[in-house]
């Protein structure tokens, strides 16, 4: 198992995948969003899994200004400009992924 998961450093959520998956000892890599980033490639593939809606943060004040954008590759791409308008964690492996604290998901990956 290859896992990644992105999530940003004060985060509650992306801290208790972490736990989950050190409690199971699975090794993962852990990506800090608002510090490193998101790759256009990476994105694409957890949209691919997840759907685009899912990967918007609502709680995030300009979420809203999302919905008016026109086409997904604007939202992609201000997604990119922006990672902290992206929900977390963001868990992948491999074609795989979830948005968000999922450990029911998870449990079948193992």
């Amino acid at each position: 198992m290859n896992l990644q998961i992105f999530g940003k450093s004060k985060c509650f959520d992306t801290k208790k995948a972490e736990r989950y998956f050190k409690e199971r000892r699975v090794k993962f890599q852990s990506i800090d969003l608002v510090k490193y980033g998101i790759s256009p490639g990476e994105l694409s593939s957890v949209k691919n899994a997840v759907g685009l809606q899912a990967l918007i943060d609502p709680k995030h004040p300009d979420a809203a200004l999302l919905n008016y954008l026109a086409c997904d590759a604007d939202k992609l791409e201000k997604l990119l400009a922006d990672p902290r308008l992206l929900k977390t964690p963001i868990v992948r492996n491999g074609r795989q992924a979830t948005v968000g604290y999922q450990p029911e998901v998870w449990k079948n990956w193992e």
